[in-house]
């Protein structure tokens, strides 16, 4: 089985995918949280989703995946057969040992099916990034990215050469306790320069659709023209996360969709919090400002009846030319997440695989 690229079920146009942010709803807790992402990934496997990747992200009150490797290892031992993966871990924001680490740990437990999807933001805040790289010097970490990833595929593969200061450090579970695969790295980005990079080392590229939908088309471009083959990959292949919702009307859609777009209302205007209820966000006075960009940011989700997500889903895929789609469906309640993830299931007539 290709450990990169899926393969497409019932009628979807190309695979599906899935990228869970843990969120956290006003009234609920991460512990419901946590436990509705189990039921995700149980039921995205059930449904023939190829990958299910969690997102790290630090001091959000709505999101409870701080930890993407523990989220994993838990939602491992709940699955038989669906990709598990970060989307991503933020490599700044870690010593790459530990990464290598985290993930050689995954691989053991999950064998032949994690990913490694890599970012070089810091899911956060400056301030929260300060705390959590013990240093007020930011932008150090973004422009030793390259270095960073060069080091941490040191320590996957254990090959760093004799002389290096690393040579006799090994990166534990991984190749010196016997022979075993790795995670396949993708790199993530929301801008050209992941997309640059993933194009020269010849990787796997995953782009942030549903926060930066204007970069969509050229960051892709980019990505497939400076392409260049490699021992992992001998074409592109690129995925887009998408965020969607489907519900069994359009107004429903509507109503918890908009649980999301005032929770990045509040974000945005440094006020984050749990992810409002549906009768909250129906409730709340946008200013004229914040109704603009609700309107932008709903003109970037997918959402409506099942049909009416299938139809955008599909129109998507044709104009960026992705080859998988990562929906994220963002919403106050479990319940209504799920209920999308089985109606899109439905609307492309995907298998229940038990």
């Amino acid at each position: 089985m290709d450990a990169i690229r899926g393969t497409a079920s019932g009628s979807a146009p190309v695979p599906l995918s899935v990228l869970d942010l843990a969120t956290v709803g006003s009234g609920t807790t991460a512990t419901a949280a946590l436990r509705t992402s189990v039921a995700i990934a149980r039921r995205a496997e059930a449904r023939g989703f190829h990958r299910y990747w969690v997102a790290e992200h630090h001091s959000m009150p709505g999101v409870a995946s701080s930890s993407p490797a523990v989220i994993l290892a838990h939602i491992a031992a709940h699955t038989e057969r669906i990709r598990l993966g970060s989307g991503g871990v933020m490599l700044p924001n870690h010593a790459p040992l530990v990464i290598a680490e985290q993930f050689g740990t995954l691989e053991a437990f999950a064998p032949g099916r994690v990913d490694l999807g890599l970012g070089r933001a810091p899911g956060t805040d400056g301030a929260t990034a300060a705390a959590l790289r013990r240093t007020e010097r930011l932008h150090e970490g973004a422009d030793e990215f390259p270095q960073q990833l060069a080091e941490l595929t040191r320590f996957l593969d254990d090959d760093f050469p004799d002389g290096h200061p690393y040579a006799r450090i090994h990166a534990v579970p991984g190749p010196v306790q016997g022979p075993a695969a790795r995670p396949p790295i993708w790199l993530l980005g929301s801008s050209g320069f992941s997309a640059r990079l993933a194009a020269t080392l010849g990787l796997p590229f995953a782009f942030a659709h549903h926060f930066s939908a204007q970069n969509t088309i050229p960051a892709l471009d980019l990505y497939r023209e400076s392409f260049r083959p490699s021992a992992v990959l001998d074409a592109p292949y690129a995925l887009i996360g998408v965020s969607a919702l489907a519900a069994d009307d359009e107004e429903e859609a509507r109503r918890q969709v908009l649980t999301g777009a005032l929770s990045m209302v509040r974000l945005r205007t440094g006020r984050p919090g749990l992810i409002p209820t549906p009768e909250e966000a129906a409730a709340y006075a946008f200013s004229p400002l914040e109704r603009e960009f609700v309107d932008s940011w709903l003109g970037n989700v997918v959402h409506g009846t099942p049909d009416a997500v299938r139809s955008g889903l599909d129109d998507l895929a044709k104009r960026t030319g992705a080859d998988e789609l990562m929906i994220t469906a963002n919403a106050h309640g479990g319940d209504a997440r799920l209920r999308s993830y089985e109606l899109i299931a439905d609307a492309y007539g995907l298998p229940r695989l038990g």
